[in-house]
């Protein structure tokens, strides 16, 4: 089996990405018997599905996780569906702002995770961390990648999706680095363990 992690690289004016210290972190230290690459993608709306379009050629994977920064969240937080829209609150790393773009002209408005999100959360719970489905991954660099991810692996063998990842350090609504990535090695755990997702309620009223 083969696993494809992608983090991003720093945005926003930060030295640092969690989403790809803990990416890297866990491919580095993975301890079973599966192949586990980790990639760093541009925080751009034009070249990051380039970059993981290639990745996904190169490694042909089995399961793909990719990983962002979700600030303001508590605990780690599995996306369910990716939209086609890019409309960006702040401008990407190459300047490029856009306002009510598609992200794949003419795609299918929205596309849902194929990973066992439900399990993936069970599994993090497990570890003592806090997690929870999440029904929206915004409408940002994360949610393009998202979604072109998902776009590029329609109909094929290959699940995948989206894991938002709170702030890394020891105050308020952050998770330290080994719990970070102690949480990102059980949702991989169970997107391998399970080839269909637990049939539990996952939804909110809001």
């Amino acid at each position: 089996m083969r696993v494809l992690l992608t983090g991003f690289e720093p945005f926003a004016g930060a030295s640092t990405n969690p989403s790809w210290e803990v990416a890297r972190a866990v491919a580095e230290s993975w301890a079973g018997p599966e192949d586990v690459h980790a990639i760093q993608l541009p925080c751009v709306f034009a070249t990051a599905p380039r970059v993981l379009a290639e990745a996904l050629d190169a490694h042909d994977p089995d399961v793909v996780v990719a990983l962002g920064l979700a600030s303001g969240r508590v605990g780690v937080t599995p996306e369910r569906v990716a939209v086609n829209l890019a409309d960006a609150r702040i401008a990407d790393n190459s300047g490029a702002q856009p306002c009510d773009a598609e992200v794949v002209p003419g795609g299918p408005a929205a596309y849902f995770t194929t990973l066992p999100v439900k399990a993936a959360v069970a599994a993090v719970r497990a570890t003592g961390l806090p997690a929870s489905v999440s029904l929206t991954a915004g409408s940002y660099v994360c949610n393009a990648t998202f979604y072109a991810l998902q776009h590029a692996t329609a109909g094929s063998r290959a699940r995948s999706g989206f894991v938002h990842i709170p702030e890394m350090g020891d105050g308020p609504g952050q998770m330290a680095p080994d719990d970070l990535a102690r949480a990102v090695t059980a949702v991989v755990r169970a997107c391998l363990d399970h080839a269909t997702d637990l049939a539990v309620v996952g939804g909110e009223l809001s």
